[in-house]
């Protein structure tokens, strides 16, 4: 083919176009058809791109428009929802209806007296309230954990020196002994306590060793007795609220020193103290 086109030139059957660049006639339709679809492609690329861009506009706007829409259908709803009245009667007997009550004014005569006083109550967590439910019934039928906190300390600090049950007895060295109460060592002079409120139904001397004594009764045969006392502050029949000061601590009677002897009986027989503290 080539020998052919180079012919063909040299007889001058075939020329090139100016503007060919020097390709040959037959060759040149083809490029430019070439250049005619690459530029054809081109502007429908161009084309699709603006339509899709146009597409998105749209739609921005469209969503716009229906945002706006739907904020001016709330406000219009949230209006008529506010400005549109009730056609609903008002019930019979309802408080527009209703008459003011007038109560009847309080009076009182002049010199009429006006207790303010608080009502006595009692709990478990009261110790005389706690007392007195536990003394319900008689104080041999309590149990030891009913017992336990009913009564206080007779010493504002109580040291535990000498318990309840047998010893040696520090004066004769006799073997065996029963300690009938809880001992606390304690400088004399020092102020003893009554252990929970209660009757006064002994003061004095006691002949068995207790030196000074005194004797309370709480109810339903529960007792409690202080003593080797320096000195006594109550008399006989007198009532007494807990904690009161009854005496003064000191070592009279058979005792060795100061302390205090105090004693918790049930029905006159001598229990241990620590159960009922």
């Amino acid at each position: 083919m080539s020998t052919k086109l180079s012919t063909n030139y040299q007889h001058g059957r075939r020329r090139s176009r100016p503007d060919s660049g020097g390709l040959p006639a037959a060759v040149v339709p083809s490029v430019d058809a070439q250049c005619r679809r690459d530029v054809i492609r081109a502007e429908r690329g161009k084309s699709r791109r603006n339509t899709a861009a146009g597409g998105h506009i749209r739609r921005m706007v469209s969503a716009g428009l229906s945002q706006k829409a739907g904020m001016v259908l709330a406000a219009a709803g949230l209006a008529l929802a506010v400005t549109v009245p009730t056609t609903t009667p008002p019930l019979a007997g309802s408080v527009s209806d209703a008459s003011p009550v007038v109560e009847p004014a309080v009076t009182a005569a002049a010199g009429a007296p006006l207790d303010f006083a608080r009502p006595q109550v009692s709990s478990s967590l009261d110790a005389d309230g706690k007392l007195h439910q536990t003394l319900a019934v008689s104080a041999d039928h309590v149990t030891a954990a009913a017992a336990k906190g009913v009564l206080s300390a007779p010493l504002d600090s109580p040291q535990q020196t000498s318990g309840f049950g047998g010893r040696v007895n520090p004066l004769t060295g006799e073997m065996g002994e029963l300690h009938t109460g809880q001992d606390y060592g304690v400088a004399c002079g020092s102020a003893v306590h009554v252990a929970a409120g209660g009757t006064v139904t002994g003061a004095g001397w006691h002949p068995y060793g207790g030196g000074n004594r005194i004797l309370v009764e709480h109810g339903n045969g529960l007792a409690t007795t202080y003593n080797h006392l320096s000195e006594i502050n109550v008399t006989v029949g007198q009532k007494l609220e807990r904690g009161a000061q009854i005496a003064l601590s000191g070592s009279t009677g058979a005792s060795t020193g100061c302390h205090l002897h105090f004693e918790v009986t049930v029905d006159n027989a001598p229990v241990d103290p620590l159960g009922w503290l």
